[in-house]
């Protein structure tokens, strides 16, 4: 809307003087100014692929963005599912995409898959509670938030050309509230045209029969609604990746040369990749990103403040109020803690009563065995003396024995002298 407007002054002692505008004045450039914030604030989009090792999954990101994402190969000996995130800075034109790629390393590869999914469901929640972490702050600063949540999850599918496998179908169910799930045929070129028109017809079947909500292309919006209601009738997308280029004609194109033949990437006579290009990237992105906010992260929120003890309305259907909640909450919270703590205090004295008990208990015990050690040493000592004395009166005895002996055996040799100086005496007076 233009509003044909003129300026005017006022100047003392003189009329009106016109001053002409340098252009209209009306808020049809609100749209222009949205665009100029936006670009210059620039976008992020964050895309989970959930596949089994070997199906492609890097090289069709690569091929998606025509860029060369740095990242290491995954191998078939993981011990558990892994999430690997990497984030790039990509530029188009003026635009510029903050782009992170989350991928399943070891996803499929156990004996054991029945819970392969909880990584990844966790994963997901840890990106929602990251973000309402940061809405519950008291100071936000969301404009400068690197928003982590999920906004496509790419579900590639083995080319069995068969069914789904039971892994597929229970992990798609656990994450069709959580993310806005794609599912593509990986490595499409692995079976014959007839075979993948029957195979798609097949998982759409089982994906309807088991209540697996996949993400449909939006037709409200009548600028996209033709083609997003075409789009959604190719789903699942049959695609096949490669950055090898090939000379076909006079072009370079992006293709897989085989030794029957070249499968050009980009022809959708081929497969689906141009498909899944124009609705990932062109047409759909931003209603990616809404769907994310409005739908699977409105749905988490509200579970986890209903679990908090919020809610819109009281149980007299009054306007919810949540200063009085927040105070409810605060008070039972107090009270609970109380309550704990006092528990905690009787169990405290409860353990030092028993410990006490045991103390006392070891302390009896010690003074019993001191007194028996007490006793057994004055016995031994008793014992000891009580040889002693006697090995001491053996020795008195030996020593008056000997005494006695000694006295004897001296009184002898007195006596055998005198009778030899007599036998000498008569000696001399014979002769």
């Amino acid at each position: 809307m233009n509003f044909p407007i003129r300026g005017s002054l006022h100047r003392h002692g003189e009329g009106c003087r016109t001053v002409p505008l340098a252009g209209h004045v009306g808020f049809d450039s609100l749209p222009d100014q949205l665009v100029n914030k936006s670009v210059s604030q620039g976008f992020c989009f964050n895309i989970l692929c959930v596949g089994e090792t070997g199906l492609g999954k890097s090289t069709l990101m690569d091929t998606l963005f025509n860029t060369k994402f740095e990242g290491e190969p995954a191998t078939h000996t993981q011990p558990g599912v892994q999430l690997r995130s990497n984030t790039y800075d990509l530029q188009e034109s003026n635009v510029g995409l903050k782009l992170t790629i989350v991928s399943t390393v070891g996803f499929g590869d156990q004996i054991n898959k029945e819970d392969s999914y909880k990584p990844i469901v966790e994963f997901i929640d840890a990106q929602f509670e990251a973000y309402l972490q940061e809405e519950l702050k008291i100071r936000r600063v969301l404009h400068a938030y690197h928003d982590s949540r999920i906004h496509a999850c790419l579900y590639f599918i083995a080319p069995t050309g068969h069914s789904l496998k039971s892994l597929d179908l229970v992990t798609m169910k656990k994450l069709d509230s959580k993310v806005n799930i794609i599912p593509i045929i990986a490595k499409s070129d692995a079976i014959s045209k007839s075979e993948l028109t029957k195979f798609k017809i097949k998982i759409t079947s089982e994906l309807v029969s088991n209540g697996v909500q996949i993400y449909q292309f939006p037709t409200d919006d009548e600028s996209v609604a033709e083609i997003n209601g075409t789009m959604n009738a190719h789903l699942p997308f049959a695609v096949i990746g490669s950055t090898e280029e090939l000379k076909i004609g006079n072009k370079m194109m992006k293709a897989r040369q085989y030794p029957w033949g070249t499968v050009q990437v980009e022809n959708e006579a081929h497969c689906d990749f141009v498909k899944l290009r124009e609705m990932l990237i062109r047409v759909n992105m931003e209603d990616l990103r809404e769907q994310t906010h409005s739908r699977h992260y409105e749905l988490y929120r509200r579970c986890k403040l209903e679990e908090m003890g919020f809610q819109d309305t009281d149980p007299d259907s009054k306007p919810f109020s949540l200063q009085e909640t927040y105070e409810a909450k605060r008070n039972e919270f107090l009270g609970e803690l109380q309550k704990k703590e006092e528990e905690m205090r009787q169990m405290f004295v409860q353990r030092v009563k028993e410990k006490e008990a045991e103390l006392k208990e070891a302390e009896k015990e010690l003074h019993e065995k001191f007194d028996r050690l007490k006793k057994l040493h004055q016995d031994e000592k008793k014992k000891l003396e009580d040889k002693k004395k006697s090995l001491d009166d053996e020795v008195n005895a030996f020593k008056q024995r000997k005494t006695a002996a000694e006295l004897l055996q001296s009184q002898g040799s007195q006596a055998g002298g005198s009778q030899t100086l007599k036998r000498d005496k008569e000696k001399k007076n014979f002769f």
